[in-house]
């Protein structure tokens, strides 16, 4: 009687779902060691990874270089790089005006490097050399007495165009126009041209198509459809370049008996979980028909589906162990064959390969 609820339920919401069985388990094998950092340096909390046209890999975390201060203003973002073996290259952007509590990093098809800082609502275009070329958003001003993190308020604030309340990721498309998901309180898409030169945005905090609660992530397919990670209201929304509602799917599946939270308590219902198949995470391999969608710290997984919401099948589970995950914050999908996971809960990055 359950399943048959939950299948009539599924069909009255305009998304598919899937509750009736579990999605297949994805083999993975994940690289051990596969990051050399330089002796005594570690990862702080994981949030965003990403890879360029020569398979260096970028890694965004949040980790103080200057150590020092409260914890709760702290001067929290690293970037580091390393080459296509893993070995360390170099940090990008010591001590940068810009970072204050790393969120997103992102290449894009110039190999140009792209950070979202959720502390300083700044984001950052650096050249492949790690100069900084432009830079959207500004924080308070250290001596402003208003210098302090943004309240939320049950009736939002107009926010105003070129600014951001607690940004969160950015993609692009083929013409090379910029999308950001201005997360946690604006709720909405900024778009800017190719030019870096302000367009237009959409949204708002609410539960209806074009509506977001925290749109957490931001991916764009090889048809400039553009999929905004809808993290609160655990769904998928797509958009054309204008900003015009297409349609929306959901990845929820059912989370296998015995799964475990690693940080924090475990839900006893295994079957009502609000964080279950909330887009945490975007990532479309280069000219492919799927997704990946990593989940928060608990059911932890991450999900591949095709582009129209279909689940494909389920890559790990919640937990500490290499192939396990908890807090899948950012993903690098060069090919649907590998994946690099950036992890806060764990406090690391992982590299897959992937089976069938």
């Amino acid at each position: 009687m359950g399943r048959l609820i939950s299948f009539i339920a599924c069909l009255l919401i305009a998304a598919p779902c899937a509750f009736a069985q579990y999605a297949p388990q994805i083999s993975i094998e994940s690289v051990p060691d596969f990051f050399q950092l330089p002796q005594g340096m570690n990862f702080g909390e994981v949030s965003a990874i990403a890879v360029n046209s020569q398979g260096h890999v970028f890694v965004f975390h949040r980790s103080s270089p200057s150590g020092g201060g409260p914890a709760y203003g702290i001067h929290a973002a690293q970037l580091f790089e390393f080459d296509a073996s893993g070995r360390y290259q170099r940090e990008l952007g010591r001590g940068l005006y810009a970072w204050s509590f790393a969120h997103g990093v992102r290449i894009d098809s110039n190999d140009n490097i792209w950070t979202v800082d959720k502390g300083s609502n700044m984001v950052v275009r650096m050249d492949p050399a790690g100069r900084v070329v432009w830079v959207f958003g500004r924080k308070t001003e250290s001596v402003s007495e208003e210098a302090r993190p943004f309240e939320h308020v049950d009736t939002p604030r107009p926010h105003a165009d070129g600014r951001f309340r607690e940004p969160t990721d950015v993609a692009f498309d083929s013409a090379g126009n910029i999308y950001i998901t201005d997360g946690y309180i604006n709720s909405r898409v900024a778009k800017y041209d190719y030019n870096g030169d302000w367009e237009k945005s959409w949204g708002e905090p609410g539960t209806g198509p074009g509506q977001f609660r925290l749109p957490h992530s931001i991916a764009i397919d090889k048809d400039d459809n553009i999929y905004v990670g809808d993290r609160s209201n655990a769904r998928i929304q797509v958009f054309d370049t204008d900003g015009n509602y297409l349609r929306e799917f959901r990845v929820a599946t059912p989370v296998r008996p015995g799964s475990k939270a690693v940080n924090g308590p475990t839900p006893a219902d295994l079957t009502e979980i609000s964080a279950n198949g909330a887009p945490n995470a975007l990532c479309i391999p280069p000219g492919s028909d799927v997704i990946f969608v990593g989940e928060t710290t608990f059911p932890g997984r991450i999900i591949k589906a095709t582009l129209q919401g279909e689940v494909l099948g389920v890559i790990g589970n919640s937990g500490r162990n290499l192939g396990e995950f908890s807090g899948v914050h950012g993903l690098a999908c060069p090919s649907e064959d590998v994946l690099y996971v950036a992890e806060t809960s764990n406090s690391r990055a992982q590299k897959l390969l992937l089976g069938k």
